[in-house]
């Protein structure tokens, strides 16, 4: 191969493949996905979930078919409609519900300002650390918060970028390129360290999920940091489980006829 063509050849790669990214959706059609039959679509190169009243009767996941432990993974959503979804990772099947339903750690795509891109487990231990909160869990399951930062600002039904760092038993969430959040999870009994990847599909308030691009790059494996109290900031305080502002998008979903 001469060099003009090598170069030529260099142009035309995608910037994520040159950065050591790989792309989990290939912009046409479900294939290395694995979701509820008649709820996810592909339109115009983008991955489109339709949710209305009662479908789904919970909340569902369309779900990659590889695993990942430590890595980097970005994710362009938007949510049109009120209510929310979620980049899922580290995370496993509950077939016992049903087979798209997930239990693990999420990066919420969420319209009001405290759960964006919020440390969470779905169906797990709830939330760890709202967005602005950086939260250590200790080896009895007590959360600690560890540090505060301001508040990142997103418009969820425009594109944003989500972004779930995970090395070791240490979390990252960012939006934008900006971090929302911290987890360092030193649960034993409760964390994982590798899973499925999954997008969100919520129940409840009619809406539509799209999904533009998924990027992964896989990550040496991070250490598992050991807890010690006595190295927290000076300024680290017990705190209770952040409650819930809002389980669905700005409002509450309408009352059963």
């Amino acid at each position: 191969m001469n060099l003009l063509r090598l170069l030529l050849l260099s142009l035309t790669l995608p910037v994520f493949a040159q950065d050591g990214f790989t792309p989990l959706f290939n912009g046409k059609d479900l294939t290395g996905w694995d979701g509820e039959p008649g709820l996810w679509k592909v339109e115009d190169g983008v991955l489109v979930g339709t949710s209305e009243p009662g479908k789904p009767k919970t909340n569902s996941f369309l779900i990659w078919t590889g695993q990942a432990k430590d890595f980097e993974l970005r994710a362009t959503v938007k949510v049109v409609g009120d209510n929310n979804s979620g980049v899922q990772y580290r995370s496993r099947r509950l077939p016992a519900i049903t087979p798209w339903t997930i239990l693990g750690y999420q990066c919420d795509v969420h319209p009001t300002e405290v759960h964006t891109a919020m440390t969470y487990e779905e169906r797990g231990r709830g939330i760890f650390g709202y967005n602005g909160m950086d939260v250590v869990m200790d080896p009895t399951g007590q959360r600690w918060q560890v540090g505060e930062r301001p508040r990142v600002q997103a418009d969820i039904s425009q594109w944003n970028e989500f972004t779930v760092i995970a090395r070791g038993n240490r979390l990252e969430h960012k939006v934008n390129g900006q971090t929302t959040s911290v987890f360092v999870d030193h649960d034993e009994k409760g964390r994982a360290l590798d899973g499925l990847i999954a997008i969100q599909l919520h129940a409840g308030n009619p809406h539509k999920t799209y999904v533009k691009q998924v990027l992964l790059k896989v990550l040496e494996d991070g250490p598992i940091l050991p807890f010690d109290q006595a190295a927290l900031p000076s300024g680290a305080k017990k705190i209770d489980r952040p409650k819930v502002v809002s389980a669905q998008g700005k409002n509450p979903a309408p009352k059963k006829q």
